[in-house]
């Protein structure tokens, strides 16, 4: 059965969710790379009350992908805000729903906070996000990459 748990109530999986981010994104989280992992992953991990909050995934007791909620994501729309971010399942689990699952959490949870919607740019979950019912909100090229910016809710 999957089922979505912030961060901050498993802390335990730190380190699992340090290698998730750095083997999806070495070139922002590895040695060369402008990100500080320890950083984002203490943050994410932090409280269930404030951004930035992380989100494990579960299929029974194991994890199996992670979520981030944060107040900011891309700079030249810091108008917007919260922003789905940082999403990963594991390779051999995507294609299953945990994807959809992570971002019905995060947008169920930002309501909680008072949030009405959640943001999110991809330029590799542009399906993903329309079928989980999300909105083209805009196209914009962002560090030479074209991204699709969504809006959760109508």
């Amino acid at each position: 059965m999957l089922t979505i748990q912030p961060l901050p109530q498993a802390r335990h999986l730190k380190p699992i969710v340090s290698h998730w981010l750095l083997s999806e994104w070495p070139d922002w989280y590895g040695e060369e790379g402008p990100g500080d992992l320890s950083a984002d992953v203490e943050a994410f991990a932090t409280s269930h009350l404030e951004l930035p909050i992380g989100f494990v995934a579960f299929d029974d007791a194991k994890p199996v992908g992670f979520g981030a909620l944060k107040a900011e994501s891309i700079p030249s729309h810091s108008h917007l805000t919260p922003w789905a971010a940082a999403g990963f399942v594991l390779p051999e689990r995507r294609g299953q729903g945990i994807g959809a699952l992570l971002l019905q959490a995060m947008a169920a949870h930002a309501k909680t906070l008072g949030y009405e919607h959640v943001y999110c740019a991809t330029s590799t979950s542009v399906s993903l996000l329309h079928r989980a019912g999300w909105h083209v909100v805009e196209k914009i090229v962002h560090a030479g990459e074209p991204m699709v910016i969504f809006r959760s809710g109508a």
